[in-house]
C-alpha cells in the first residue's frame, strides 16, 4: 500500500478551494509529490487528511464538501468569530415559520434597520438602512422589533462556549469576538483551526444560531476573512499570501476607516493598498496623522495589536454612518434610540455601567461634536442612556444636517455599582430597570408585539 505522508508546508494557496474532479479524486496518493499536499480539515466532522494542493476531495471519513484545506491551516492561531445577521437568526430559530422569509429587525416607517436576514440583504436591504427605504426594496419582509436583553441571553450563551476554548477573548459586541488560541493545542488535542469549526459546529447545534470564522496571524486579517464567505462561512489569510492578498484591495476594507476617512483618502489618490504602499509615507502621515500611520502598517498586514480580555475595555458605544446627510429630528431620534439599545446591550453582554454617557456627531462639514454628561449613577440600561442623550442631541440640531450619529458609556464600572448607587440617588432608577426587564418578559411570553414604546416606531 502507499506510505503515509505528513502534510507539507507549500507556498500560498487558495482560501476557499473548489471540489476536484472524479479523475482527481482517483489519483492514488503515494501519485501526488508531497509537496503538493496541504494539510486539510472537514468542518462538519472534525477529521483532518491531506488533500493535493489546488484541489479539495470530499471529507474521506463523512463525505461532505465543506472542507478547508491551507498551507498555514494548522499553524494561525488568531481567529475572528462573527455570527451571522445574528438578531434574524435568533428570531428565525425561535420562531421557523420565518426560516424562509425575508426577516427585517428595526423600527417602524420612519425608524431604521437593526439588522436584516440574509434572504433581505439579496434584495439590498442593510444595516442602518432608513425602514421606509427597505420596504420599498423589500416589501413582502417581516419586520419584528429588537428583543435586546433576549439577544443579550443568547450572546452569553455563545460566550460561555467561547471560554472553553481560551481566556483570551475580546468582544466586540454582542455577536463577534477575536480570539487568540496560541499555546492552546496541546490542551484541546487539536489545532486553533479545528477548535474554531468545533466551536461553531457547537455554537449551531446547542444555540441554533450560525457563525463565520475568519483565521490569520493578527487582528486585522482575521477580520477581514470572516466576511470573506458569510454565511456559515470558515476562511483563512495565510502569512505567505499577505501581501498578495492585500494588494488591490480598497482601502475602505480597512477596519475603522469610514465613508469620510475614506473620501478625504481617495482625494489624495489613495483607493487601494498598493496605492498606499507606492505613495511617500512621509507624505501620508504628514496629512492624515496617526491614522495614516497606521493605514500604512496595515496595508503591509502589520498589526501588533494583543487580543484584549474584557479588563481592557475603556468604552462601550455604538455609531452609525448614514448614507446621506440626515437632518429630521424624528429620524435622528430613532437612530439615537437603536444606538442606545445596541450599546445598552453590549454593556449588559460584558457586565458593565458607565458613569459618562457620550454623544457623538458628525456634521456634513465633517466637523466632529462630541457631547457629555456626568449622571448621578452608573448607565446601563437603553432607557436612561437614551434619555441622558436626546436632551444633548436637542440642543445640537440646529448644527445638523449630520452624517455619523454614535452614543456610548465611559468610565466603566461592574453593572452592580449601578445597582447599589441607584437605590441610593434616584429612586426612579429602580422603577425604570424593572419596566424594561418586565417589558422584555411580556414580549419573550406574547409574541414581540405585545408592548411597545412610541418611540420604537420612528
Amino acid at each position: 500500500g502507499a506510505r503515509s505522508r505528513s502534510p507539507a508546508r507549500p507556498g500560498p494557496s487558495r482560501i476557499r478551494a473548489r471540489p476536484i474532479s472524479r479523475r482527481a479524486r482517483l489519483r492514488p496518493m503515494s501519485a501526488i509529490p508531497p509537496s503538493a499536499l496541504l494539510p486539510a480539515l472537514c468542518r462538519d466532522c472534525g477529521a483532518t487528511y491531506p488533500v493535493a494542493a489546488g484541489a479539495r476531495a470530499r471529507c474521506p471519513a463523512c463525505r461532505s464538501p465543506r472542507a478547508l484545506a491551507h498551507a498555514e491551516l494548522h499553524d494561525l492561531a488568531i481567529a475572528h468569530l462573527d455570527c451571522d445577521a445574528f438578531y434574524a437568526s435568533v428570531e428565525k430559530r425561535d420562531d421557523p415559520a420565518l426560516r424562509d422569509r425575508p426577516l427585517i429587525i428595526g423600527g417602524g416607517r420612519r425608524g431604521v434597520v437593526s439588522t436584516a436576514c440574509y434572504i433581505a440583504r439579496t434584495r439590498g436591504v442593510r444595516s442602518a438602512m432608513p425602514m421606509f427605504k427597505a420596504l420599498k426594496l423589500c416589501p413582502e419582509a417581516v419586520v419584528l422589533k429588537p428583543r435586546m436583553d433576549h439577544y443579550v441571553a443568547v450572546s452569553r450563551q455563545i460566550r460561555a462556549l467561547m471560554d472553553e476554548l481560551t481566556p483570551m477573548i475580546e468582544p466586540l459586541s454582542l455577536d463577534e469576538a477575536f480570539l487568540d488560541l496560541s499555546g492552546t493545542q496541546r490542551l484541546h488535542g487539536m489545532s486553533p483551526a479545528a477548535a474554531m469549526a468545533r466551536l461553531i459546529r457547537r455554537i449551531e447545534a446547542e444555540v441554533g444560531v450560525s457563525a463565520s470564522v475568519g483565521l490569520s496571524h493578527n487582528k486585522f486579517l482575521a477580520k477581514i476573512a470572516s466576511d470573506l464567505d458569510k454565511p456559515r462561512g470558515f476562511s483563512v489569510i495565510g502569512r505567505a499570501e499577505t501581501e498578495a492578498f492585500l494588494i488591490d484591495k480598497p482601502i475602505r476594507i480597512v477596519w475603522g476607516i469610514g465613508g469620510a476617512s475614506a473620501e478625504k483618502l481617495e482625494a489624495d489618490g489613495l483607493r487601494t493598498l498598493r496605492d498606499v504602499l507606492r505613495a511617500d509615507p512621509e507624505r501620508i502621515v504628514a496629512r492624515h496623522g496617526s491614522m495614516g500611520a497606521r493605514l500604512l502598517k496595515l496595508a503591509r498586514g502589520e498589526d501588533a495589536r494583543r487580543v484584549a480580555p474584557d479588563a481592557a475595555i475603556k468604552s462601550i458605544s455604538n455609531e452609525t454612518t448614514f448614507d446621506v446627510d440626515v437632518s429630521d429630528p424624528e429620524l435622528l431620534d430613532g437612530h439615537l434610540w437603536r444606538m442606545a439599545e445596541k450599546a445598552a446591550g453590549r454593556a449588559k453582554a460584558r457586565g458593565f455601567a458607565g458613569r459618562t454617557v457620550t454623544l457623538k456627531l458628525k456634521r456634513a462639514d465633517f466637523r466632529l461634536l462630541t457631547r457629555r454628561a456626568t449622571p448621578p449613577e452608573p448607565v446601563q440600561l437603553a432607557d436612561r442612556l437614551y434619555r441622558i442623550a436626546r436632551p444633548m442631541l436637542q440642543r445640537e440640531m440646529n448644527a445638523g444636517p449630520f452624517r455619523l450619529l454614535g452614543v456610548g458609556i465611559s468610565d466603566l464600572v461592574p453593572e452592580s455599582e449601578a445597582e447599589r448607587s441607584g437605590d441610593l440617588l434616584d429612586p426612579d432608577a429602580g422603577r425604570r430597570s424593572a419596566a424594561e426587564k418586565a417589558a422584555d418578559s411580556i414580549r419573550e411570553r406574547f409574541g414581540i408585539d405585545a408592548i411597545l414604546k412610541g418611540r420604537s416606531l420612528r
